[in-house]
């Protein structure tokens, strides 16, 4: 009895277009980053640096929950985070709401000479979320100091931010179990990353390399499904 093995005209290529994209598709999972905003300009205001324009910083970006925000200033300017479109709008941190509003970083507009200051704010919440410096009454914002950007859900939130401490957490780093890349910026070396703690859990690094092989295992099976279905069609 003549045996028949995946000879149909054709199916070569199919079979390698249908394995190319199985191969490719963990990859395609998104990790968290870390975006630091106005990249080499900082966070400033036009006065200052007259070059900056956060949205268009913003512009083409992608922010989702557990991503962090990195901005690198100096301590004549705030970084104060709302929910608030109205707060905003009015540059105000004064009359805004507690339960809506943050400061991540206050400011001394009176110091003699401003010292650098590395802020990192992590996404907490999905949807519109506003970014601005309340300082000189809401000149630096009125003078362009000030970021509105869209959070979507992405990955949601990895466990190290579900219950947030009042101070800024560091960004999540490499080695942390939550993120398999590196992220997007060098992170200042006075950042403590956090990392999860869980007694019962292998190490980051075995974490990392068991979940590799799970998806290596995972793709496999699935092309070796992928090529016995084809055959018993042909």
């Amino acid at each position: 009895m003549e045996q028949r093995i995946c000879n149909s005209p054709g199916l070569l290529p199919s079979i390698l277009s249908c394995c190319f994209l199985l191969i490719s598709f963990p990859a395609s999972v998104q990790a968290y980053k870390n975006y630091t905003v106005g990249d080499s300009l900082g966070w400033y205001d036009t006065l200052e640096k007259p070059s900056v324009n956060y949205q268009k910083w913003a512009a083409g970006k992608n922010f989702s929950l557990g991503d962090f925000l990195i901005f690198n200033t100096d301590n004549n300017h705030s970084v104060i985070q709302t929910y608030n479109v109205t707060t905003y709008k009015l540059c105000d941190y004064e009359d805004a709401q507690e339960d809506d509003t943050t400061q991540w970083s206050d400011a001394n507009p009176s110091a003699a000479s401003p010292h650098p200051v590395s802020v990192p704010v992590p996404l907490l919440k999905e949807g519109m979320t506003y970014f601005f410096s309340s300082d000189y009454d809401g000149e630096q914002c009125n003078n362009g100091q000030r970021l509105m950007i869209n959070v979507t859900h992405g990955k949601g939130l990895p466990k190290s931010l579900e219950n947030p401490a009042e101070e800024s957490p560091g960004p999540i780093s490499q080695n942390s179990g939550d993120d398999e890349s590196a992220p997007d910026t060098i992170v200042p070396s006075n950042f403590n990353n956090p990392n999860e703690e869980n007694a019962d859990s292998e190490p980051s690094g075995s974490v990392s390399l068991s979940m590799h092989w799970k998806l290596k295992d995972r793709t496999l099976n699935g092309i070796l499904a992928l090529l016995g279905l084809v055959c018993l069609l042909s």
